[in-house]
């Protein structure tokens, strides 16, 4: 479902506990690149059962225009809610929400210049696809005409040119989501807020449909902020990523810095297949720390870590390497044996359990027909290079 939040600007900067913010003309003065979205210590607390339940506790984040920008995390961490805070379905508790550098708090949704696209894309049935589309325009006062042009250029950039004529029943689900993604953005928002749109598709029709909403987004030059909690949704098309968990913020950075450089144990977990392992500093020096679980061992860390001090670390699937002997070299080395093997035809997925007793999964790329690399009973080495051992909390 595609939702007008707002159509006309938002209102002037209220004051609060702080500092009015800057309007539009301050922000091009000092040459300050103006945010699309702001969100300065929101926090929301709901009643349940006579208890105060925070679902956001104190979120601090900026988007920048034409961002995708991603909110991830598992059901119950409170990115729906910051999202519905920021289109004006749920007021903050606390905190302030700017919209292109207007404090929005108390603004309600149809005021705010923002629209907002559901899982369920609720179209007008007995409506032709151009007239859905057209609809929000229609209810503006834009002329027939010029409503029908507008909606058919949505149309070209959705690539569903052709279809104006059909009536919802008669899509895919694909060409539904792709109508109500033309209805938000029909209007011209300056930020679109999509609520897991792609979740009531089939798998190879969401990745299919993963790959067109960042081309449209590209193309519109829109900011989008989506809310999943589907990691390989977030990683493929998102600018920046903020990683949620009850509540809070646990990493803002782009896909590649929170899948290769985790900054807590649950974002480790959460973003792919991880593998963390813990030990204790045997030596350190030279801009690295070793621990030494088993003779012959060593796992090396980038970075330098007293002796005796305890530390996490990630290591991913495919960093590592299966083999049959120690390997040479400087590189980390563990002794294993191999509990599972797995073919998947891109590649085989081994279940390790180590001399310490710490289960660690390994992708192995299946570059030729040959037989798997070990199978399941025997002793095998682990090795990968120490520039992927990544310390959790560094």
């Amino acid at each position: 479902m595609s939702s007008p939040v707002g159509e006309n600007r938002p209102s002037e900067p209220r004051e609060s506990g702080s500092t009015v913010t800057e309007t539009h003309a301050e922000v091009q003065e000092t040459g300050t690149e103006l945010a699309a979205i702001e969100l300065r210590g929101i926090t929301k607390t709901f009643q349940a059962h006579g208890d105060a339940v925070a679902a956001v506790k104190g979120v601090d984040v900026t988007i920048g225009e034409g961002e995708f920008f991603s909110l991830l995390g598992p059901s119950g961490c409170g990115k729906t809610t910051t999202m519905r805070m920021i289109a004006g379905f749920d007021e903050p508790t606390d905190g302030e929400v700017f919209l292109h550098g207007k404090n929005v708090v108390g603004v309600p949704p149809n005021k705010r210049d923002v629209n907002m696209v559901f899982q369920s894309y609720a179209l007008f049935p007995h409506m032709s696809v151009l007239e859905n589309v057209a609809f929000g325009l229609r209810r503006k006062g834009v002329a027939k005409d010029e409503a029908a042009r507008r909606a058919g250029e949505m149309l070209e950039i959705v690539d569903l040119e052709g279809r104006e004529k059909r009536r919802p029943r008669e899509l895919s689900g694909g060409q539904q989501q792709r109508v109500a993604l033309a209805r938000a953005l029909v209007n011209r928002p300056r930020a679109l807020l999509l609520d897991e749109p792609l979740g009531a598709l089939d798998l190879k029709l969401r990745q299919a449909m993963q790959v067109e909403l960042k081309r449209i987004q590209r193309e519109v030059g829109i900011t989008f902020v989506y809310v999943t909690h589907d990691q390989n949704e977030a990683l493929t098309m998102s600018d920046r990523i903020a990683v949620m968990n009850d509540g809070l913020i646990e990493q803002l950075g782009s896909p590649r810095e929170i899948y290769e450089r985790p900054a807590t144990k649950f974002v480790a977990g959460f973003i792919g297949t991880s593998n963390v392992l813990s030990g204790t500093v045997d030596r350190s020096g030279s801009g690295t720390a070793t621990i030494e679980p088993g003779p012959g061992e060593r796992i090396v860390v980038p970075r330098e870590v007293a002796p005796g001090e305890e530390i996490e670390l990630t290591v991913r699937p495919e960093k590592i390497d299966v083999r049959p002997d120690p390997p040479e070299g400087d590189g980390c080395a563990v002794r294993g044996t191999v509990t599972e093997v797995v073919y998947l035809g891109m590649f085989t997925n081994y279940s390790v359990r180590t001399s310490t007793g710490a289960e660690v999964v390994v992708f192995v790329q299946n570059v030729s027909s040959a037989d798997d690399v070990a199978t399941r009973g025997d002793s095998v080495w682990l090795s990968w290079e120490p520039r992927h051992s990544y310390v959790i909390g560094a």
